[in-house]
């Protein structure tokens, strides 16, 4: 018997693609939307952090597919610099270094580019007047490696103290270059011996001015590149770069990360015997006299195999007003952690922050990883000091930025108060959202850190990540949309804990009392609109139901191995599964038990979405094919016309007088590429994403919120969960 509510759906609908048929096309429209982000405070991999030498409490700090942020002091919190990014030019999220302007706290610059693989596009040099507020963009010849191994190495784009319109940056792949105009125009430094791709990936890591060397209104003579190589490292001109040597004396079984000339011309160098993050089992803490040529040995920890310390060293920071004073970080230190050494006598005694630091993890709970205190930190690739407060000192870990301002502490015996200093920065990568229809707005699925039940938009979640087990990454997500209290999740993590069901919610989690055969954790997961039953499925898989919540399962008859499951948000006994390798878009009456092919698309690679609408109505974001719409349980499909790039597609609550949901799309309409809403089935579109607010490679995972009209939630590879909302202006 066909409802009401279906009868009134399809009269809509044939009433809408009438008007359509008739309507001349045309260039959606803009609708003003405000852009949120969901906060969970998760800083990712910060792999360096730079402070301004000529202005008092500005910093910035680069991240390694999260764009750059510039410090506000005032609001206590990071600000975006790079969400101006788009689809086209993803690759710029990808932080590669970072250089304040040493004489114009105005000046900002950054070199972005996030891969250097053979398909990758190249990478730029970011140049702002404005504290990066605005860019302008200087496209390079070679590629960039934000987010490749040795990503905390730096900092490989620096500026000249004597002569600030000269910038040096070091290149992974093409040998060091310059340039003579505030970073307009670069050109490769020929002279220099390393030009090409070196072992390890990472090229050349830093270069060092000497500014004392410089003739009055001249460029320094003096500078210092390291290369990221055992048995290169650390090389020296002392004309401006016309000629270079490499340092003799150093050491030749480690190669260098960072490196700072003090003021009274001793260079400290951190090394290690890997690029890092991952690999390190060796390093070590030098320094050069500048004036005699001669190397010391100042390593904190006591020497272990082959005369080096068990771990890497990576960040380092000394006090511009205090050549003696200085800190390091350890690299790799897995036990019993990585460490923040500080010296009050250029190295010759050294006192760790760990053993009395007191982590404080308010503003961020999930950092405990559901022990009763957070880490003190690992993957420490960099570490920074505040040149007008040595006792402010910050340090980037693979999960955040950790920050005292009481780093004087340190060999006292006190304790160190240490707070999470990434406010502002969200950094994840986004697998799947969901928005159920009661209970929390949001709940999601993430790399690296699992994922969260969303609550309040505006703080980190006050239970941490999702439990009971703790993921991983988080590949699936699902809600009973008739008994929205029960939602599953599945992803990676311990063998047979891989995938878990809620009762409230997704407060409260149980794990599976049982996993499908050869089941190795990820996938995709559904549970029926009434909870009868869930089906699992993972690449090279056969998909697999269960109708005891998970404790046994047995194969779905009818189902190529790797179909997505879904379930009708209205029919309870109703499932589909779309064959991403041939479009083909199977369906089940049965709770899942079988499947019979329903129909196809015809294309590969799509995404099936299942709207709540009305029963056997389901939408597929098919990417360069286009948008496709079924509303007879996906025995034919329907090409939406204009659609011409569908990256995601999901359904969110009907706008004020309307009966069907409303639609978002993340790809492109009529030519324009962005996030698109549509009111009525997908007749006409309006575009509500804008030039600021693009976030790079975004929308492979997409969802609206079936109670508030206009809500929007993007998944983004970087920036977190951009959520919109429609201005109050319209």
């Amino acid at each position: 018997m066909t409802s009401l509510k279906s009868y009134c759906y399809v009269a809509a609908l044939i009433a809408t693609k009438a008007c359509a048929a008739s309507a001349p096309a045309r260039p959606p429209a803009h609708q003003a939307y405000v852009w949120h982000h969901v906060k969970i405070v998760a800083g990712g991999f910060i792999p360096g952090i730079a402070f301004s030498p000529c202005k008092p409490g500005l910093m910035y700090c680069r991240t390694d597919m999260g764009g750059i942020y510039r410090w506000s002091a005032v609001r206590r919190r990071w600000i975006p610099l790079t969400d101006w990014v788009g689809q086209k030019d993803w690759t710029y999220l990808g932080g590669e270094s970072i250089a304040p302007d040493p004489v114009d706290p105005n000046r900002v610059y950054a070199a972005v580019g996030m891969y250097t693989g053979p398909n990758m596009p190249d990478g730029a040099i970011l140049r702002s007047t404005n504290q990066g507020r605005t860019w302008r963009i200087t496209p390079m010849p070679f590629r960039m490696g934000g987010n490749n191994d040795g990503r905390s190495i730096g900092e490989r784009l620096d500026v000249d103290p004597a002569d600030h319109a000269v910038l040096y940056f070091g290149s992974r792949l093409n040998g060091l270059w310059r340039s003579a105009d505030f970073g307009t125009r670069w050109k490769q430094v020929t002279t220099f011996p390393v030009k090409g791709a070196q072992p390890g990936g990472a090229g050349i890591g830093f270069i060092v001015f000497d500014s004392r060397s410089a003739a009055l209104n001249q460029p320094s003579k003096s500078i210092y590149v390291g290369v990221a190589q055992v048995g290169r490292g650390l090389y020296h001109s002392s004309d401006g770069g016309h000629t270079w040597k490499r340092i003799t004396g150093q050491p030749d079984n480690l190669l260098p990360q960072h490196a700072f000339l003090a003021s009274n011309g001793m260079l400290y160098v951190t090394l290690a015997n890997g690029v890092g993050p991952n690999g390190i089992t060796g390093g070590g803490v030098w320094k050069y006299n500048t004036h005699t040529g001669d190397w010391s040995d100042i390593t904190p920890l006591k020497a272990g195999d082959n005369g080096i310390a068990p771990c890497g060293f990576a960040g380092l920071a000394v006090d511009p007003r205090n050549p003696d004073l200085l800190v390091v970080s350890t690299l790799d230190r897995w036990n019993p952690g990585d460490d923040v050494f500080r010296s009050t006598n250029g190295g010759k005694t050294w006192n760790g922050m760990r053993e009395h630091a007191v982590m404080d993890a308010t503003l961020t709970p999930y950092l405990k990883w559901g022990n009763p205190r957070p880490a003190f930190g690992w993957w420490t690739g960099c570490v920074a000091m505040n040149p007008f407060n040595s006792d402010e000192v910050l340090y980037g870990t693979g999960a955040t930025i950790w920050g005292t301002t009481h780093a004087q502490r340190a060999g006292t015996g006190k304790s160190i108060p240490f707070t999470v200093w990434a406010n502002g920065i969200e950094e994840t990568a986004v697998i799947c959202l969901l928005s159920p229809p009661d209970g929390a707005h949001l709940l999601s699925g993430l790399g690296d850190i699992g994922g969260f039940q969303h609550n309040d938009f505006t703080r980190s979640p006050l239970h941490g990540m999702s439990s009971n087990p703790i993921f991983n990454n988080t590949t699936g997500l699902d809600v009973a949309w008739q008994h929205p209290s029960l939602v599953v999740r599945v992803g990676t993590g311990k063998p047979g804990h891989s995938g878990a069901i809620s009762t409230d919610g997704g407060t409260k989690w149980m794990p599976f009392a049982g996993e499908p055969t050869n089941m190795r954790g990820g996938g995709t997961v559904a549970i029926s609109a009434s909870g009868s039953a869930i089906i699992w499925s993972a690449f090279r898989t056969v998909p697999s139901v269960s109708f005891d919540s998970g404790a046994t399962w047995a194969n779905c008859t009818g189902l190529p191995q790797g179909a997505v499951p879904a379930a009708d948000r209205v029919d309870g006994n109703t499932f589909y599964a779309l064959n991403r390798s041939t479009g083909e878009v199977y369906v089940s009456h049965d709770d899942g038990r079988s499947f019979a092919l329903a129909g196809t698309v015809g294309v590969p690679g799509g995404k099936l979405v299942v709207s709540f609408g009305a029963a056997g109505n389901l939408w597929i974001a098919a990417r360069a094919a286009g948008l496709f719409h079924s509303t007879d349980a996906g025995r034919t499909f329907q090409k939406l016309p204009g659609v011409d790039k569908a990256i995601s597609v999901a359904c969110g609550r009907a706008a004020p007088g309307a009966v069907v949901p409303a639609i978002y799309v993340v790809g492109t309409v009529d030519g324009i590429g962005g996030v698109f809403r549509s009111d009525d089935d997908g007749n006409t579109w309006v575009r509500i994403s804008d030039r600021a607010h693009r976030y790079g490679n975004c929308g492979e995972a997409l969802a609206a919120d079936p109670r508030i009209f206009g809500q929007v939630y993007l998944g983004t590879n970087g920036r977190g969960i951009p959520f919109g909302t429609i201005a109050k202006t319209q």
